[in-house]
């Protein structure tokens, strides 16, 4: 308890310190004082983060899910806008004293070229220098205006870059995935399986942004392609069975030759894991917890459940799922977290399916996702595991992606045999 209070005042602080600057930069050293610019920049510096409080915290507080709704828009949407303001805003630390010495050579230029110059007889007297100013502490009323030109003029590129990659971001979510294809070698599977496609869809992330017509768009995306198997691979969810299952429903009309599967990830846990794996379940989808089915085209399909869930007694169970299988045949695992190949690996896996990561959603978002998952998109090959990580089909928090487009990923197996 004592970690998480000195962690949340670390938080605290450093957001209230964020938020100081941005007010500075964009409020205080370009707005007059006393002025309704700088009252009205100064209340949205405020009521912002605590929409964006109540965003991350309405859910988990249970709070009705059209307060939910109407506090995620602003809240998740500026903490997205504010990471690209301080961004822009640093940058602009960098340029902002080349545009004052600019300013400042143009002007001292201008001021030269302006009176003519005297000219001197020989023999006739030097005219009288002109008195020199005595020091004072106030800048000149010129540099004043220099330095708020260059405030406006940093700080409104800094807005504009903001809110032109956010509202970029948000329209690649709101537009909806795009299909990727990605063929997979193994060496196990027969020649009647060659060509074999796995539509992979993770962290869909239905939630108070994200509903139902983001459902029907990845149904309609996946059923377009013709899959012979989908595999949905956990975050599905942010909020409860009563608030979204309306928005799930779509689900339904999912359609592949051999069925559509299911394992739960992180938010799952957090949505009530139980309800909402009776509820795909209704909706037509095979929920894989610690399970494995033989799939007719030659090869063994498992999935586990995330590692979120060992805290309720529901983690993933790689014996259950894998120890007394013919290792002879081919196994594709779906596991949400990456962070499980180690264990895949032991279990003579041949390819894991997994999301959670985003790639990173919100840039520079993908060097964090590195140091915490040992891939953040694509495939990659452990051993004689290959591992594959979808960048989900939704969005967690802000409902933006920036250089990690959402996708639906369609994977197509190859026989060596063929």
């Amino acid at each position: 308890m004592v970690v998480f209070l000195l962690v949340l005042v670390v938080v605290l602080a450093l957001l209230g310190a964020v938020h100081w600057y941005v007010w500075r930069r964009l409020v205080r050293d370009v707005t007059a004082p006393g002025g309704l610019a700088r009252r009205l920049g100064t209340a949205l510096v405020v009521v912002l983060p605590l929409l964006s409080l109540a965003a991350l915290v309405s859910s988990r507080a249970g709070a009705p899910f059209p307060v939910q709704q109407a506090v995620a828009w602003p809240g998740f949407l500026w903490l997205a806008v504010l990471l690209y303001l301080v961004l822009a805003l640093l940058v602009g630390e960098a340029v902002r004293p080349l545009l004052l010495a600019r300013t400042r050579r143009r002007a001292s230029a201008r001021e030269a070229g302006s009176p003519p110059e005297a000219v001197t007889r020989a023999g006739s007297p030097e005219p009288e220098a002109p008195p020199v100013p005595e020091a004072s502490s106030e800048p000149p009323a010129a540099d004043v205006s220099r330095r708020l030109f260059v405030a406006r003029v940093v700080g409104g590129s800094a807005a504009a870059v903001a809110l032109g990659t956010v509202g970029y971001g948000t329209y690649g979510v709101l537009r909806g995935p795009r299909v990727k294809r990605v063929t997979v070698p193994l060496a196990k599977i027969p020649r009647a399986a060659h060509g074999y496609r796995i539509a992979v869809v993770s962290d869909i992330h239905l939630g108070p942004i994200l509903g139902r017509a983001h459902t029907q768009r990845i149904v309609d995306t996946i059923n377009a392609t013709q899959p012979d198997l989908i595999a949905v691979v956990g975050d599905l969810v942010d909020g409860t069975v009563e608030n979204l299952g309306p928005a799930a429903e779509p689900l339904a009309r999912l359609r592949a030759r051999h069925g559509s599967f299911f394992v739960t990830g992180n938010h799952e846990y957090f949505s009530g894991a139980d309800a909402w794996v009776d509820h795909v379940r209704e909706l037509g989808l095979h929920p894989l917890r610690n399970a494995r089915v033989e799939v007719p085209a030659g090869f063994d399909l498992a999935g586990v459940d995330d590692v979120a869930g060992e805290s309720e007694g529901h983690g993933p169970d790689f014996v259950r799922a894998l120890g007394d299988r013919d290792r002879a045949r081919a196994a594709v695992l779906l596991a949400h977290q990456p962070v499980v190949i180690d264990d895949a690996v032991r279990h003579g896996v041949d390819l894991q399916l997994s999301g959670h990561t985003h790639g990173g959603q919100l840039w520079p978002g993908n060097y964090l996702a590195e140091l915490a998952n040992p891939t953040v998109a694509g495939l990659e090959r452990y051993g004689d595991t290959q591992l594959y990580v979808s960048r989900g089909a939704g969005a967690w928090g802000p409902p933006v992606r920036v250089g990690a487009p959402s996708d639906i990923t369609i994977v197509e197996l190859a026989s060596k045999q063929a």
